[in-house]
C-alpha cells in the first residue's frame, strides 16, 4: 500500500500550525518532536508507518472543539485515536495529518443503574467501563479479545465485538448515543432513545457508529450497564425499533454470575 503524499504547503506551517494548538491545550498535551511523534505512526498494523505532523491529547469537549476548529482553519487533516490497538489500520496517520488522540478522556460521567446505562468519555478503556459498575452488579458486555488496552472511541469506529457477542450482540447492539464534535467544531449528539422510544426521522446515530474518519471526533459516549435477565428486570424489549434506539447508552449491565453465553 502506497500512502498519499503529504500536502507541501500543510509540511511547511508545521511551527505555525503547532503554536496556534498550544494556544487551546497546555503544552504538554501537544506532541511534536519527531522523535515522539513515532509512538502514533501506525497502530497495531504495523506493516505501514508514518509518523504524523503532530499528536494532541484534549482532555475535554471545548479542547476537541478548539482543536478541530484550528485544524479545519489552517486546511489541516485530523486522524482520531483511540488506544491504537486496531489490527485494520484504522489510525493511520499521513505526514500532513494531526493525530487526535482521546487518552486522556478517560472520566466516566454518569452511570444511571436503574435505567441500565453509563456515560463514559471515549477514552475510557473498554475492561475499565465494567470495573466502573461491576461493584453494583453489572458489567459491559462487548469484549473484544484487546479490552485490557482498546478504548470505547476505538470500539464505536470499528463496531467491536467478542465472545459475548453471540448473546449480547456488538457495540452497535450496545451503544445508545454518542456526543460528537464535528470537523468545524459544532457539537452533535447522536441519542436516539427518547423517552423509551426512536424518535421520529433519520436515526442520527447510525451515520456514525461503525465509521472512522477524520471528519468526526467521538468523544462522549452512553453504553448500556446489563443485569442478568433471569435475576432483574429484561435488558432488551421485543420491540425492535427500542433496541435500535438504545444503541448509545452503556447497557451491558450483567450480572457477573450469570456471565455465560
Amino acid at each position: 500500500m502506497e500512502m498519499p503524499a503529504p500536502n507541501a504547503s500543510v509540511l511547511s506551517r508545521k511551527a505555525q500550525i503547532v503554536e496556534r494548538l498550544s494556544e487551546v491545550l497546555p503544552r504538554d498535551a501537544v506532541i511534536s518532536d519527531e522523535r515522539e511523534t513515532r509512538a502514533y505512526e501506525c497502530d497495531a498494523l504495523t506493516a505501514y508507518k508514518c509518523p504524523p505532523l503532530c499528536a494532541v491529547l484534549p482532555a475535554n469537549t471545548q479542547e476537541v472543539s478548539d482543536v478541530l476548529r484550528i485544524c479545519h482553519a489552517m486546511s489541516v487533516p485530523v486522524v482520531p485515536r483511540g488506544s491504537g490497538t486496531s489490527l485494520a489500520g484504522g489510525a493511520l496517520p499521513t505526514a500532513d495529518c494531526v493525530i487526535l488522540g482521546v487518552a486522556k478522556m478517560n472520566d466516566v460521567i454518569e452511570a444511571k443503574y436503574d435505567d441500565r446505562y453509563v456515560r463514559v468519555q471515549t477514552g475510557r478503556t473498554n475492561l475499565s467501563v465494567t470495573g466502573a459498575v461491576e461493584t453494583n452488579g453489572f458489567f459491559y458486555a462487548p469484549d473484544p479479545s484487546s479490552q485490557l488496552a482498546c478504548a470505547i472511541a476505538g470500539n464505536i469506529a470499528m463496531n467491536s465485538g467478542g465472545a459475548h457477542c453471540l448473546k449480547y450482540g456488538v457495540t452497535t447492539n450496545n451503544l445508545m448515543g454518542v456526543t460528537m464534535v464535528l470537523m468545524d467544531d459544532r457539537s452533535i449528539i447522536a441519542h436516539p432513545a427518547q423517552a423509551g422510544r426512536r424518535p421520529p426521522g433519520p436515526d442520527g446515530l447510525c451515520q456514525f457508529r461503525s465509521c472512522r474518519t477524520g471528519c468526526d471526533r467521538h468523544y462522549q459516549g452512553w453504553h448500556p450497564a446489563r443485569r442478568d435477565r433471569i435475576h432483574g428486570p429484561p435488558l432488551y424489549r421485543s420491540d425492535r425499533s427500542l433496541r435500535q434506539s438504545r444503541v448509545s447508552h452503556v447497557r451491558g449491565v450483567v450480572d457477573r454470575r450469570s456471565r455465560r453465553l
